[in-house]
Parts: structure tokens; C-alpha cells; sequence
């Protein structure tokens, strides 16, 4: 990243040398072009998922339940519960949904304080380097923001009794290894890894000019000399 940010300068040089020069971004457009599309691509990811299925029909990011609780669920399906372990999947998207809300403001005020070394970095950097800037910058925040949410929507939806009812039917078996009842800090994680995925999905359209994702003049232009950049 550093070495990126060094060699920022050379190129700018070397294409102001060169008839190409009218394209060069200046370090405020750089700036305000990148917070743009972080902005875009952020409430983009927000939005579709916390729209009612935004988790549950993605199987992207869908929340199945906890690798620990899924022997769990074959045999109780085996054994007519299959209604239960559905509900409990369904319960744990919803919350996921209700959660994700939460994230918007925690992006936006990440972006606000980005300085023009980090955006320069993330402009320059690998296909995912914004996506990794706000797992470092904000998932203390999101775990915050996101759990009681999810507790509340867990008790609202009824999946903490659905859940309860499974983990605790599954560990009335002789002979199993018995499986935690409290699901909230693992439905937390979940929606806050779903979360950077979709983001990582509009990051790499917008890098990718997807869509047309790059959707304003200023856009193009800073974007574009990215692309110019990742060729030398």
C-alpha cells in the first residue's frame, strides 16, 4: 500500500508529460470520487439486506444454523421437527435483517474520516482493499450496534424459542455432544460477515464498472486513472 502511495507522484508526472494529462485527478478528487463510491456502495449493501428476504433468499449470505447445531437438525427432521429447525433459519435472517440497518451510519462516519493516504490506498490497492479497510475500521462498532438488535429481533421472531427448543430437544439424546441454546452472538457474526460480502460484491462492481456503476463524471475520471494506474 505504501509503495503505492510513493509511486502516485511518478505516475501523475509522467502522464502530466504525456498528451493525456487533461485526465489526471487532482488528490481532491481523488478523494471525494473514492468517499463517493464507498458511500454509494455501503448503503447499496445496507439496503438490499435489510430488505425483507435480503439475507434469507441470498444464499450468498443466508444464515444456515451453527455447524455444531446442523447434526442437530438432521436428526431432529428425521425426527418430525423439521418445522423448527425452518424456523429457526428463518428467525436468524430476519434478526440479520433488522440488524443491518445499524450499519449506515457506522460506514458513513468511517468514510468522513478517511484521510488521502487511506483512500489513495484503497483506490490503488487490491480488488478488495476497501472492503478490508472497513472490516479493521468498524467491526468493534457493527458488534455493538448489531447485537442487540439481533437479540431483540431473535425474542420478536420467536427464533430464541425456536432454537431453544432444537438445541434442547437435540441435547435430551443420549449420547450427543450437546450443543449451545444461545444463538445471538453467532447470528450477530453472521450478519456482520454477510454484510462484507455484499460489500465486497459492490466494491468490485464499482472497480469493474459493472452496471455502470461509475455513474458521475467524477467517477469515471478518478476510476479510470486507476485502471491507467494498475497497467504501468
Amino acid at each position: 500500500m505504501k509503495k503505492s502511495l510513493l509511486l502516485l507522484p511518478l505516475f501523475v508526472i509522467g502522464l502530466a508529460l504525456s498528451s493525456r494529462a487533461q485526465i489526471i485527478p487532482t488528490s481532491l478528487e481523488i478523494g471525494t470520487a473514492l468517499k463517493q463510491a464507498l458511500e454509494q456502495g455501503t448503503i447499496k449493501s445496507a439496503d438490499q439486506l435489510s430488505a425483507v428476504d435480503g439475507f434469507f433468499r441470498n444464499a450468498a449470505v443466508k444464515i444456515l444454523l451453527p455447524p455444531e447445531a446442523q447434526k442437530a437438525e438432521r436428526t431432529l427432521r428425521a425426527m418430525g421437527m423439521g418445522k423448527v429447525c425452518d424456523n429457526a433459519i428463518l428467525g436468524l435472517n430476519r434478526a440479520a435483517e433488522d440488524a443491518v440497518v445499524q450499519a449506515k451510519p457506522i460506514f458513513i462516519s468511517a468514510i468522513k474520516k478517511m484521510t488521502l493516504q487511506d483512500v489513495t490506498n484503497i483506490l490503488l490497492g487490491q480488488q478488495d482493499a476497501a472492503t478490508q479497510y472497513f472490516k479493521i475500521s468498524t467491526t468493534t462498532d457493527l458488534m455493538e450496534k448489531f447485537q442487540p438488535v439481533i437479540q431483540a429481533s431473535l425474542n420478536k421472531v420467536n427464533a430464541t424459542r425456536y432454537y431453544t427448543i432444537l438445541a434442547n430437544s437435540y441435547n435430551r439424546v443420549p449420547f450427543v455432544r450437546k450443543i449451545n441454546p444461545d444463538i445471538a452472538n453467532y447470528a450477530t457474526q453472521k450478519a456482520i460477515d454477510g454484510l462484507f460480502i455484499e460489500i465486497a460484491v459492490q466494491e468490485l462492481s464499482i472497480r469493474k464498472n459493472i452496471g455502470g456503476t461509475r455513474s458521475t463524471p467524477l467517477l469515471k475520471k478518478v476510476f479510470d486513472f486507476a485502471d491507467k494506474a494498475f497497467k504501468k
